[in-house]
């Protein structure tokens, strides 16, 4: 399996709080990809994991002090990841940064399990430190712009993650297959997986994991990039 890759059509502003193993090279991979990137961290001596000319913004501080994420530019952020080894300081950051700051793409890292399903139902992403890597921050954060989780030996056929749009919001998720040939073999919503779609009707915050094949990968993009105002993809409204 390839490391995950996030693709945007432009840079976007990206905070990271904590800089341990996880916080650094989260930041190095963003401002590799093309992103800005602030790092918030308590300890200065955290930041000696950045090169000297990393590209990117060091902050010392509490990553839920609204003084340092003004500073770290939250107002403009387009994503922010908690990583630092508190779970407590994990999802207060989370929750500022969502509620008070609208940042739209919030993960924060859970040590225990069982606190990160309650948080997951709660809308707020999170991943256990057991399952934790830097890949999947990023597709917590950009999960509309993850790229294949899984191919064939021939690559005829991909497994990918993808972000349901406001535009399929109401719509059964059978017309989606209808519409591009794809197959959506899970859905995950509000952090409960579910098999389908069957007579599955699409909900805000769905996050889809479809078998595409190589031929049918375009259709697809097409019809979950299609704009609400433009009349919305083929296929019935859900009724």
């Amino acid at each position: 399996m390839q490391p995950v890759r996030t693709v945007f059509d432009s840079a976007v502003h990206v905070i990271v709080v904590g800089c341990g193993r996880v916080g650094s090279r989260l930041a190095l991979e963003l401002v590799h990809d093309g992103h800005t990137v602030t790092v918030i961290d308590r300890d200065e001596v955290a930041f000696r994991r950045l090169p000297s000319e990393w590209g990117g913004k060091s902050i010392v501080g509490a990553g839920f002090d609204r003084d340092r994420l003004e500073e770290a530019g939250a107002g403009h952020a387009t994503a922010l990841a908690a990583v630092t080894s508190g779970d407590n300081s994990n999802i207060l950051c989370a929750r500022i940064a969502r509620e008070t700051y609208e940042i739209p793409n919030v993960v924060a890292r859970i040590y225990d399990p069982r606190r990160a399903e309650i948080y997951q139902r709660l809308g707020i992403p999170t991943v256990a430190t057991v399952t934790w890597t830097t890949d999947q921050v990023l597709r917590k954060l950009f999960p509309e712009h993850t790229v294949a989780e899984w191919s064939d030996p021939t690559g005829r056929v991909r497994l990918v993650q993808r972000a349901l749009p406001v535009s399929w919001c109401g719509r059964k998720l059978a017309a989606l297959e209808e519409a591009t040939g794809a197959r959506v073999v899970t859905v995950t919503r509000a952090g409960v997986p579910y098999l389908g779609p069957a007579d599955l009707v699409g909900q805000e915050g769905d996050i889809l994991h479809l078998a595409v094949t190589f031929a049918a990968r375009s259709r697809l993009d097409e019809a979950l990039d299609v704009k609400p105002d433009d009349g919305g993809p083929a296929g019935e409204d859900a009724r």
